[in-house]
């Protein structure tokens, strides 16, 4: 993304960015904040993107590494209003939230049980070069009320800061189920 850094600071100043469609922005986290301004076409691949990412910021030749930390939009016309960024640091943990995939076919859904999501994402805290793109889970030896809680991820560099009794999948009954169960033990 490349953007320019604002002179002047205000409403004034920032009507006359949004007019021209552009974004006030703003970025802090590593020394004193940067206040700058992006197009507003450049936030279309970070907002509708599912995947956690990290964007590398380009104001006046200096580039910055970071991270969408918060926006506002329009109350009416819903476009990017305002943005913060935060400046990304190698040696400092930062916290963002990761969607869950699954792989593999469940035993309890070849019996017929539904495998249901509780949560579709986890926060995560780790280095920037640690950050998982995406929380990977196999769920082939869950059987029907069978389930994998947040305790069960196995995460070596980074942490998962959800409870960890909090269930993630979980593999529940069905009618189908009930009777292909009553079956096999008749």
């Amino acid at each position: 993304m490349s953007g320019s850094l604002r002179e002047n600071v205000g409403k004034k100043d920032a009507k006359a960015l949004r007019r021209d469609a552009k974004v006030p922005c703003v970025m802090y986290g590593k020394g004193e904040q940067k206040i700058f301004a992006l197009p507003l076409t450049q936030f279309d691949r970070i907002i509708f993107n599912p995947e956690p990412c990290f964007v590398e910021i380009d104001l006046g030749g200096t580039k910055y590494r970071a991270m969408l930390k918060d926006i506002e939009y329009h109350p009416v016309t819903e476009i990017v209003y305002h943005a913060d960024f935060y400046e990304l640091s190698d040696d400092k943990a930062v916290v963002m939230s990761i969607p869950v995939h699954t792989t593999g076919t469940s035993k309890g859904v070849m019996k017929g049980g539904k495998l249901a999501y509780k949560q579709r994402r986890l926060n995560v805290k780790a280095l920037p070069a640690n950050m998982p793109s995406e929380i990977l889970l196999d769920i082939t030896n869950l059987d029907v009320a069978q389930r994998i809680k947040v305790q069960d991820i196995n995460c070596e560099s980074y942490e998962i800061l959800n409870p960890k009794s909090s269930e993630v999948v979980v593999v529940n009954s069905t009618r189908a189920a009930a009777t292909a169960t009553e079956e096999a033990a008749e």
